[in-house]
Parts: structure tokens; C-alpha cells; sequence
């Protein structure tokens, strides 16, 4: 890791330039060490899957709380985002992607904005999790789904701002969905899926590139039926994102995953819902039924998982302390993996040119500082 001197002070509201220059040599694609301290600096987390935050509900939300969202997530050191619809009718689909899209602009004009200067993260699209989904592995998702064809397929490549969909590729039409939204340019995700192994394969095949909350919602990995897990695990193709809360997945089989993809292939995300950040005790509609807080994640009543209440830098503290992963292995899943999904060649590494979108961290992982295109956060 290379020692980085003078650049950042945390709480001195130091602004410097937007992009990384050679002269303050951040030339690693993780971390690097704040000359004469025991911080890290850390490229900011790019979360590709949130449902919500802070009691923002992003299927109900108007454009300026999703902008208020966005600025609850850079607080948490979360610097870019894909704000997350899940399954319903698709007029609330429609709805939930023009509020997105007005955050968006209002967040682009906003004044600063094109030097880095919005105290936000940056929102990056749309991801649509459903309605192509199996009607057997629903999670917390309303049996709403339908399959990737026809006008519903036509509907949903119409959506501008769509950057990410999961979908069953199983379903009939998935495969020719997936090369339909692919030459759009949206990242097909494999998830809420039934799918074999020889079916993922032939996604992954297909054009398909990551796979949503590996483990959950998905046909489960058996020594006689390997299904989609094993393709997630195997493929160099298609990248397995993780929600590392330790619920949603054990940390042995967060370490398990870490030992057999490595860290240049796997990502992480949040899958956080609109309960995250707020006093335990509430409830949220989420999907398909209302869901608590209890044993550290969203629920439905009968106990089902609904989505994670963490931050991204909760997770990477998680992946840190309970995986064995290095803290810069983990800005590899948190930022410049995510990063690489979208195809975003301008942040998520510490590479002279990159955006400065930074995190400075104690030792101990405490965030001490957020800066958004070289600009501290107050």
C-alpha cells in the first residue's frame, strides 16, 4: 500500500481537486495508509442494491427524498448507489423510476454538482429487482411476478434510467431477455431463481453478470443438485454479490466464498431497506407484508429475511472482523468491483484520475472523514 501525506486532515473541511492527481499519490486500485497515522484511506463504497434507508422507502418515495436518501448513504461512507425497485404492478415500477430519475437531475443541478460538490452520493440508475422473478423463490417479494417477455419485457427495456435487473432466468424468455436488456447496456443479474446449474450456465452464457444475494432466494446448493450456487461459484463469467450482515449469510460461508472466488470476484451489497438507520422498534411495508427488525435484519412476520438494516461499511467491518478478508480486499468488493459492474472506469479505485470520492477510517474501521469528488463532508 502506498503512504499518502498531507492530503486529507479529517474535520478541517479541505477541499482539493476532484479527480485523484499523480502528485498525491493514491496509485492503488484499495487502500492506502494516511502518512503518519494509522488511518486508512479507502476509495468511497459503491452499493448496487438498495431498497431504502433512514425510513426512505424507495418504491414510495418522491424525488427529493431519494436525493435525501443519497445524502444519508454518503454520510455512511456509501459514495454512489443504485437506488432499488423490487416487484409490484408496473405503475408503481413507473412511478418509482420517475422519482429516480427527477433525484437525479435535481441531484446533477444541484449547484457544485458537476465539481463534486453536492454533499451526496452519486446516484447511479435504477435496479429493478422483479418482476421476472421465480414464483418459488419469492423472499419477501408480492406474487406479482411474470415472465421476461412480451409487452411487460418491452415495458421494462423502456425504463431510461435502468441500469441492473434481476431476473429467473429459467422463466420463459429469460434467456432472450437477457440478451435483449444486454444490448441495452443493463447488467443482468441472476436471482430470485429456481434456476439448475446447466440453466445459470446458459444465462451466464447468455450474457448474464452477477448474481443478487447469493444464497438467498435461490435454489440451494445440494451435493447431487449444484444448481445455481455452484455456477456462482465456479463461473469466472459472472461476479456473486453478498450481503454481508452475517444473517443473510453465515461469516463461515462469507470466508468460505472469499476462499474459493477471491476477492477480484465477488462483490458486496446491502440490500437495505427503508428500516436501516432507524430506532429499532419500527415497522416498514416492505414487498409483500410488513417487516420488523428482529435478529439483525428486516422480517416478514413468519421470519422470513426481507433485507438488511447495515451500512456498506457495517458489512466491510463484518467481512473485516469475521471473514478474514484485508481491509483492502474489501474496498476491492465494496467499491472498485461495483464499480468495473457498471462499467465505471471514474471511481472506486485510488488511481491518479479517479474521482476522490475517499474514506478515511481508524484502525479500527470508524469512519473519521467522507469526501465526495475531493470535498470533506461536514
Amino acid at each position: 500500500m502506498k503512504h499518502l501525506s498531507g492530503v486529507i486532515a479529517p474535520g478541517d473541511g479541505r477541499a482539493f481537486a476532484g479527480r485523484i492527481g499523480f502528485g498525491e499519490r493514491i496509485d492503488t486500485i484499495d487502500s492506502a495508509v494516511a502518512g503518519g497515522s494509522d488511518d486508512y484511506i479507502l476509495p468511497g463504497f459503491i452499493d448496487l442494491q438498495v431498497n431504502g434507508s433512514h425510513g426512505i422507502d424507495v418504491m414510495t418515495a418522491a424525488p427529493d427524498e431519494i436525493a435525501a436518501l443519497a445524502v444519508h448513504l454518503a454520510r455512511e461512507g456509501t459514495t454512489a448507489f443504485l437506488p432499488t425497485a423490487v416487484t409490484a404492478p408496473f405503475g408503481s415500477i413507473e412511478r418509482a423510476h420517475a422519482a429516480i430519475a427527477g433525484a437525479m437531475t435535481a441531484l446533477n443541478s444541484a449547484p457544485g454538482a458537476g465539481t463534486g460538490r453536492a454533499a451526496s452520493a452519486a446516484i447511479l440508475g435504477m435496479h429493478l429487482e422483479g418482476p421476472f422473478i421465480s414464483s418459488a423463490r419469492l423472499g419477501a417479494h408480492a406474487r406479482l411476478n411474470l415472465e421476461p417477455r412480451g409487452d411487460a419485457l418491452e415495458c421494462v427495456l423502456g425504463l431510461e434510467k435502468l441500469r441492473l435487473v434481476t431476473l429467473a432466468p429459467e422463466l420463459p424468455g429469460g434467456l432472450e431477455a437477457i440478451g435483449r436488456f444486454g444490448a441495452r447496456g443493463v447488467v443482468v443479474s441472476i436471482g430470485h431463481t429456481d434456476a439448475t446449474l446447466a440453466e445459470a450456465n446458459a444465462a451466464i452464457a447468455a450474457g448474464a453478470r452477477m448474481f443478487t444475494h447469493l444464497f438467498n432466494a435461490m435454489r440451494p446448493l445440494h451435493h447431487r443438485d449444484p444448481g445455481v450456487i455452484a455456477a456462482a461459484l465456479l463461473t469466472r463469467d459472472a461476479t456473486p454479490a453478498l450481503i454481508p450482515d452475517g444473517v443473510h449469510v453465515d461469516p463461515a460461508v462469507l470466508a468460505l466464498v472469499y476462499r474459493v472466488r477471491g476477492a477480484s470476484r465477488m462483490l458486496l451489497t446491502t440490500d437495505k431497506v427503508a428500516l436501516g438507520g432507524e430506532p429499532i422498534g419500527g415497522t416498514r411495508h416492505v414487498g409483500r407484508a410488513t417487516v420488523r427488525v428482529e435478529a439483525g435484519a428486516a422480517r416478514l412476520g413468519d421470519g422470513t429475511l426481507a433485507g438488511s438494516v447495515i451500512s456498506m461499511l457495517d458489512g466491510a467491518r463484518v467481512m473485516v472482523e469475521k471473514a478474514g478478508v484485508s481491509v483492502g480486499e474489501v474496498a476491492m468488493m465494496a467499491s472498485a468491483n461495483p464499480a468495473a459492474m457498471l462499467a465505471l472506469t471514474d471511481r472506486g479505485q485510488l488511481k491518479p484520475g479517479a474521482r476522490a470520492d475517499l474514506l478515511l477510517l481508524s484502525r479500527q474501521l470508524k469512519l473519521k472523514a467522507v469526501f465526495i469528488g475531493g470535498r470533506e463532508l461536514t
